[in-house]
């Protein structure tokens, strides 16, 4: 078996992993991931018991239990390169020998479900009490293109339709499309407006907002706003999930990101009042999550 390099698989002195300094065995195999540190920590409150306690950088991890259901919850920080660092390091907490630096024959499969905040590209989305489940990805990021084999998780189809109808600036990454777990999208999605989710490398140009800097492409909201897959318009816009699902899906794991909807681009809305709807989003997924 392949050993990984130190600088490769790169630890602390005391065995933990760098960025998240945690030790095997110290996550649950069911895992809440959020930007906000401080939302970790408005989380670990409604957990009956807390084991574990790290913080270190912009990430705050939390151990505990919910109803008899060990659950962690973990800030990530905002964008694609915080999800790539993080969904990679928890995959090597669980299916990487720390001790001899190689890849364990068994791998062990974990739930990451994302909960995020995010602003609606479709009139009809409301910004109060609305939380919208992605159902499959756009990444806009370009961040599955550098890994090997990114094709045995990106939907072609599903991407090759996004050009044809969108056809972006040549110059910028190439999109992606991916999809959510589906047994996740079952078992924790249901209820929900589901949708796809366009996952930006930034939250002004990016994302086409304007302020001091004019963006390359004004109109392109309003072509991928026409965009649909299997019955979903596009529906919103954030800065993890492609890269949540690209990995997840080419590591083994199940991941799912439900959104508070807190603004609406094409209505020009915002609900600065939200902090109500996503305690009521945390408090209905901790429920869901106790029984998978």
């Amino acid at each position: 078996m392949t050993k990984i390099n130190n600088s490769e698989l790169v630890l602390h002195q005391d065995g933990s992993v760098y960025h998240l300094n945690l030790h095997p065995g110290e996550l649950a195999e069911t895992i809440l991931l959020v930007g906000d540190p401080a939302r970790s920590t408005i989380i670990s409150t409604f957990f009956d018991s807390i084991e574990l306690h790290r913080h270190n950088r912009e990430i705050v991890t939390y151990t505990g239990y919910y109803k008899g259901k060990r659950i962690s919850v973990m800030s990530t920080g905002m964008g694609t390169d915080n999800i790539e660092i993080v969904v990679n390091e928890i995959d090597a907490l669980f299916n990487i020998d720390f001790t001899h630096k190689v890849a364990k024959e068994q791998t062990k499969s974990v739930n990451l479900i994302r909960l995020g905040t995010s602003g609606a590209l479709q009139k009809d989305i409301p910004v109060v009490d609305s939380y919208l489940v992605s159902a499959s990805a756009i990444g806009l990021d370009g961040l599955a293109y550098f890994y090997a084999d990114a094709d045995k998780a990106i939907n072609t189809r599903m991407t090759d339709r996004f050009l044809s109808l969108v056809k972006p600036e040549a110059h910028q990454p190439r999109p992606y499309g991916v999809e959510a777990s589906p047994e996740l999208l079952l078992k924790l999605g249901y209820g929900w407006r589901q949708g796809v989710t366009l996952t930006a490398p930034g939250f002004y140009g990016p994302q086409g907002r304007v302020l001091r800097l004019p963006v390359k492409d004004p109109n392109f909201i309003e072509r991928a706003s026409q965009y649909s897959w299997n019955g979903h318009k596009i529906s919103n816009f954030e800065m993890e999930t492609s890269a949540l699902y690209f990995l997840s899906l080419m590591l083994g794991h199940k991941a799912l990101t439900v959104c508070d909807i807190i603004a609406n681009r094409v209505n020009n809305e915002f609900n600065p009042n939200y902090k109500k709807s996503m305690n009521h989003l945390i408090v209905e997924m901790l429920e869901r999550v106790s029984v998978l």
